[in-house]
This record gives C-alpha cells, structure tokens and sequence, in this order.
C-alpha cells in the first residue's frame, strides 16, 4: 500500500543495516584480537543482539509483503459468499494472537527494565528488546492492512483480547479456543499465529504469564550460534541473485561432457552446492530451474521428468554444512555444530546418489546431440567461476581448522560472497543491488525466526507439563527394540514432514526425540541425520512442501501435476534414508575419525 512506503523505507533500510552489521563485527573482532591482542567490548552480545533485530524486523518486512509462511491455502478457495465471514474469522484471529504476542513481549520489556541488566558500554537489554512487542505490533497492523474486511477483523480481533484477558475459567475456554485457531489455521494464518495462538491458549488453561512465550522466543533468537544462520542465509542470497548460477551451470556442463546422463549429474551438483548455502529455502528452484529445465529436456528427458527431478534436486543440500536446519538442530539438541556438520556428509551423499540414479533411469527419448568435450571450454568454465567453487573451501576450511569460530565463519562466508559478486565480477551494484539482497535475505530469516520463537513457546509448555518424560517412559515400555523404534520413527517423521515446515519441526519435535532417542542408545547425531534426513523428503510431499509449491510458482505447473511428477522421487529418497537410518556409520564415521 502507498502509505506505507516511508515506514518501509525505514524498515528496509534497518534490515539492511543490521545484517551488514552482524557481517563486519565478527571479523573486525578476528582482526582485532589477531593484530592487536585485544576485541571489540561484548562483541558476542552484540552480535546476538543485532541477530533478535535482524529476526523481528525481517518478520515485519514478511508481514508487509504478505510472505509469512501459512499452513492452508483454503482460504482461498471459499465460497464468496462465506469469503467475508472467512476473512473476519482468520485475520481477526490472527491480529488477536499477534496482539496478544505484543503484549506479552511489552511485560517482558517490562521486567527487564525492572532487572536493571546492561548490554554493553551502559545499553539496557530492554531498550533492544522493545524490538519484540514494537515489531509484533506492525505485524498485526499489517495483518490487518492485508485482509478485505478490516473493521470487522480488528473488532473480532479486540472482542478475542477481551475474551482472552477477562475470563473468569480460561480451562473451560482451552477446547473451543484450539479449535477456532485450527479453523482461522485452515483458512489459512500464517505459521506463527498457529504456533504462536497454541502456546498462549494452553499457557492460559494452566494460568502461566503469557510474559514467557516473549522469554522463550528472546532465548531462542538470542543464542550464541543463531548469527550464522542469517550470515550463511546472505552467502547463498548473493550467489542467487547474482549471475553465479549461469556460471555453474557452464562449468558442470563442460566438465560432464556429452555422456548420456549428463545433465543429471549437474542438475543434483548445482542443486546441492545452492541449498547448502540457501538453506533449502526454494530458492534453489527460482534460481536455477529456468537454467536447468531446458537442459535436461535437451538430454532426453520428458517435461514430468525433468519438472521431478529440478524439483527434488532443491532439496539435496539440506545434509551439508552449511545448510541451516543442520545449525537450528545443533542448537536444539545441544550437540557439537562441527561434529553434525561432519555427521550429515556421508548420508548427504546418499541422498545425491539416490537421486542421479533415478534420474540416469528415466531418460526417456534420445538426447540432442551435445558437444564433445573439450579441454579449452571446460578450463575456461572453471578460471571463470573459481571464485564461486571456492566459497565452500572458505566457509569449511575457516571452521575446521580453528582459525575462526562458527559465526567467524559464517561472517567470512557472508563476506566473501558480497565481494566476489559486487567487486570482483560486478553482478550486483552496491546501491543498486546490495540493500535489496539484504532484505530478501533478512525477509527468509526472519519469517524463519518468528517461527521458532514463538514454537518454542509450546516446546516448553509440553516440557512444563511433563509430557516429554511421560512420552519417553510410554514409549519405552511399548517398544523394545531400537530397530523397531527406528522404523516407527522414520513413519512418524515422514508424516510431521507432510504436515510441518522443517523449522518449527525441528523446534518442536527434536526436544521430545532426543531424551527417548537417548533410551535406545542413539548417538543423538546419528538421530539429527535422519530426522533431517525425512524432511529433506518431506520437502517434496503435500500438503506443505515447500519445493512443491517453489516448483509450481517457478514452472507454472498446478501444484497436482508437480506432486505427481516428483512423488517417484520421493520414494527412492525414504529408501536412502532407511539406508542411512540402518547403516549408523555413515553418519558416525566422520565425527568419530574427528573426534570430539
């Protein structure tokens, strides 16, 4: 909307600023300490800090453009004369929620005033933390913005926070209030008020402050280890909005030949080099997919084949460091973030090998006939991207080899992208381009984090009415054998991959995996490749498969025939993951060769 062009301005540019921010700090502290022997004054808090700020402004940045992530396009197809009534029901549910989140993040500020705690050089931690109810506030004034019946969402919405906060039995109120977040959910609210609405209707059944959702998402958003999933997120946006792509693609082409089978093997390259750094975000697909349709329908392939395996190769890097489920499932589980980077190489090249061999299978006509190799093109190819093929070297090498710490790393990684995009091959203009791959960037982070705070929100209430440790001591009793238990939960993972986004997955899931995986003797890394490893499929399975979806939009294909075409796909992966579910050494044989 036009009137909300200046606030954008300022929103765009505090998200560009912050992620530029959270990138040089890390390394001028390396700088600092290494030349100079001393750092930068609370550099680590900083930088969490500017990571919280990164979080809720890209959440408002979502909000604004309408890309929250939901659960259900029903919504859209409501009858119009029920569409007003739809309408009220999910934003007015929705703006109640986000509200709600509001106010419980402001009592959190609250508290922290009263606390007296100081970040750094004399800041208070609540004047940073006002980030949490100012941008939950522009969040639902934005909900609000973009539903078709303002009025009467914002009146349902109060009536909702009155009803909310003047009832005399909230217990009597948990059932129907679940079930007109599961109607709003239907109609299609973004994932966070699912999550988020969930967590503030049971707290509410138990009498506990909403305050501790806002505590929740505030430790979540400001653990150590967080900045490098918006720093690694920036690498990949770069190489994506660049021409890096063309330049791959070029260099797989050359390099493969004109075998049969080619374009295959640079389809699950390409697609696993660009989601080890987009984060299997589908931004593999928008990336790529125009590039490499064309050149698998060249090398024989069928439009169903090809859409299923561009689609299914979006996907494949979710395995390899430094893909960002790999660092939030670190984070969660509390395990080295190297060793389940070690851990996740060996199954993530299954899961590639799975894919090249269906694809080598079916190729369906003859293939154009494609140049023969030659040296000359194919040393021109690499001299061109060699910048691009060593950023994986810079982000693994600067970790592994102690020189820097994971967000050192993850800021290096960052770093190094923009410089080779901006300044050494010029794709991207600093004034042109930078501030607008920035907001992207900070749109996917944020969307991402708005979701996991509030997720864990409902983690710990589970935690706080024992459901863990019944869970464990139920599941122990009924299953005996750890085989058993392992088939059991790759079924239950594949089904949470069709109903769930992989983060909220991961916040909500791994908490109650871990302590019962921990029963059965399973190396919790071991547990983390295969749970990844399901939602890697789960990617391509509806109702929210988001490279389903990425496919769709990319191809112009409704969304049953993209189903369809990669549904054969699927299948193959879940066998490679029952391989790496049944062969633990795939994934313990690295961290254990590299021990902790």
């Amino acid at each position: 909307m036009k009137n909300w062009r200046p606030l954008a301005r300022i929103e765009n540019t505090a998200l560009a600023t912050a992620l530029l921010a959270m990138t040089v700090l890390p390394l001028a502290e390396v700088v600092l300490r290494r030349m100079f022997g001393f750092g930068i004054k609370g550099a680590s808090g900083i930088e969490v800090h500017l990571c919280l700020i990164v979080g809720m402004i890209g959440g408002v940045v979502a909000a604004r453009q309408n890309r929250l992530l939901s659960l259900s396009t029903l919504g859209e197809k409501v009858r119009e004369r029920a569409k007003p009534v739809a309408s009220t029901i999910a934003t007015g549910t929705a703006v109640a929620i986000t509200w709600l989140l509001c106010l419980g993040s402001l009592r959190f500020v609250m508290s922290e005033r009263e606390a007296g705690m100081t970040l750094v050089y004399d800041i208070p931690v609540w004047v940073v933390a006002l980030v949490l109810p100012v941008g939950f506030a522009l969040i639902g004034m934005y909900l609000v913005g973009h539903g078709s019946h303002r009025i009467a969402s914002v009146a349902a919405g109060c009536g909702l926070i009155a009803g909310f906060l003047s009832a005399a039995a909230p217990q009597a109120l948990v059932l129907p209030g679940l079930l007109l977040l599961l109607t709003a959910t239907l109609l299609g609210v973004p994932v966070f008020v699912t999550l988020g609405g969930v967590a503030l209707i049971l707290f509410w059944g138990v009498d506990q402050p909403i305050a501790s959702i806002a505590v929740d998402h505030y430790s979540l958003v400001t653990d150590p280890s967080l900045p490098t999933i918006p720093l690694f997120t920036l690498a990949g946006y770069t190489l994506a909005e660049s021409r890096a792509p063309q330049r791959l693609v070029r260099v797989f082409r050359a390099l493969s030949g004109n075998f049969a089978g080619s374009s295959v093997i640079a389809t699950v390259l390409l697609g696993a080099f660009f989601t080890t750094f987009t984060g299997a975000s589908g931004i593999t697909i928008l990336a790529l997919g125009g590039l490499l349709m064309p050149v698998l329908l060249a090398d024989g392939y069928n439009e169903k084949g090809a859409l299923g395996l561009v689609t299914s190769a979006g996907s494949l890097g979710l395995l390899f460091p430094p893909c960002l489920p790999l660092i939030l499932y670190a984070i969660i589980a509390r395990v080295p973030l190297q060793q389940m980077f070690l851990g996740g190489i060996l199954p993530g090249l299954v899961m590639m090998v799975a894919t090249a061999c269906w694809g080598f299978r079916h190729r369906s006509t003859p293939a154009v006939e494609a140049p023969p190799f030659r040296w000359n093109e194919a040393g021109s190819a690499l001299w061109e991207s060699k910048w691009e093929l060593l950023l994986p070297v810079v982000a693994l090498a600067s970790m592994f080899t102690g020189i820097a710490t994971p967000v050192e790393s993850a800021a290096l990684t960052a770093l190094y992208a923009l410089v080779i995009e901006v300044f050494v091959y010029g794709d991207l203009g600093i004034r042109r381009d930078l501030p607008r791959v920035m907001t992207e960037c900070g749109l996917l982070v944020g969307g991402v984090l708005l979701i996991l705070g509030v997720a864990l929100g409902f983690t710990n209430y589970l935690v706080d009415v024992d459901f863990t440790l019944r869970a464990v001591d139920w599941i122990s009793a009924t299953i005996r054998s750890p085989w058993v238990f392992l088939l059991v939960l790759n079924i239950w993972l594949l089904v949470v991959g069709c109903l769930m986004d992989i983060y909220s997955a991961i916040v909500i899931q791994v908490p109650l995996l871990v302590p019962i995986a921990m029963r059965f003797n399973i190396d919790p890394i071991h547990l983390g490749i295969i749970f990844l490893a399901n939602l890697e499929v789960g990617y391509l399975t509806p109702p929210v498969g988001l490279n389903l979806f990425m496919s769709s939009f990319r191809f112009r294909r409704p969304l049953p025939e993209v189903t369809r075409a990669t549904l054969p796909v699927a299948i193959v992966l879940f066998a490679a993951v029952l391989l790496i579910t049944y062969f633990p050494w795939l994934t313990t044989a690295l961290p254990s060769r590299f021990s902790r």
